[in-house]
């Protein structure tokens, strides 16, 4: 029975070898095809494959972007979009100075003027002081009260600071109380702005070339600066 065992196994291992080799092919027995010689055959000069740098991939794609067809057309649509822009506001004096400049200079139905109001201003308030020296000492003083501040844009109360601003004096009032318990004893509410009513400039589509014209205007325009509708 052992030696039975034996042949066995001698015939399965000849058997196994033949098969490895093809030999078997010819009666439909063969092992599956590990390399794909053709496709080795279709590769032209791999030696000379390399991989890329991060700073060569990125420049790879910024030309790539370039090219696309359509980037430049869209780019050079979008910065020719016409935008709304406005100014002011102008008070009945300036409104009529101006207006007879935009007949002038600009096409008809380009422009109009819009009746608007600003509301009053009031200020948490510390001045006015007697020097730059003095307003300077005052700014170091609130740095060190973590209290921010800004310069007044009133003449009448230059030099001086302020410490917030609000539409209502009441609300002002309030934040005088909560600055004090921060350790700011001089400052005081004040109106920096009263309420003003006026005309506001509007521009409904300002393209490149009645933006060209509005910079001839910019005189005119009592050193309002053009802004995004609102």
């Amino acid at each position: 029975m052992l030696r039975l065992l034996v042949l066995l196994l001698a015939l399965a291992n000849v058997a196994y070898f033949a098969w490895s080799q093809g030999a078997l092919a010819p009666l439909g027995m063969a092992p599956s095809v590990q390399t794909e010689p053709q496709r080795l055959a279709t590769q032209i000069r791999p030696e000379a494959i390399r991989l890329l740098t991060a700073d060569e991939a990125l420049q790879i794609e910024n030309s790539s972007s370039a090219a696309r067809p359509g980037n430049g057309a869209s780019a050079a649509a979008d910065a020719a979009a016409p935008e709304c822009l406005q100014a002011g506001l102008f008070n009945e004096q300036q409104t009529t100075a101006l207006r007879a400049s935009l007949e002038k200079a600009l096409p008809a139905g380009s422009w109009q003027f819009e009746s608007s109001a600003e509301p009053a201003r009031w200020i948490v308030y510390m001045g006015k002081y007697a020097n730059e020296d003095a307003l300077a000492k005052k700014r170091s003083e609130l740095r060190q009260l973590g209290v921010a501040f800004r310069s007044v844009n009133n003449e009448a109360l230059a030099p001086g600071l302020a410490l917030a601003s609000f539409a209502q004096q009441a609300e002002a009032d309030k934040e005088l109380a909560r600055i004090a318990t921060k350790g700011v004893r001089t400052a005081r509410v004040v109106q920096e702005r009263a309420e003003a009513r006026g005309q506001i400039l509007k521009l409904a589509a300002v393209d490149a070339a009645l933006r060209a014209q509005l910079d001839a205007l910019k005189p005119q325009l009592e050193g309002k600066a053009l802004r995004p509708c609102s």
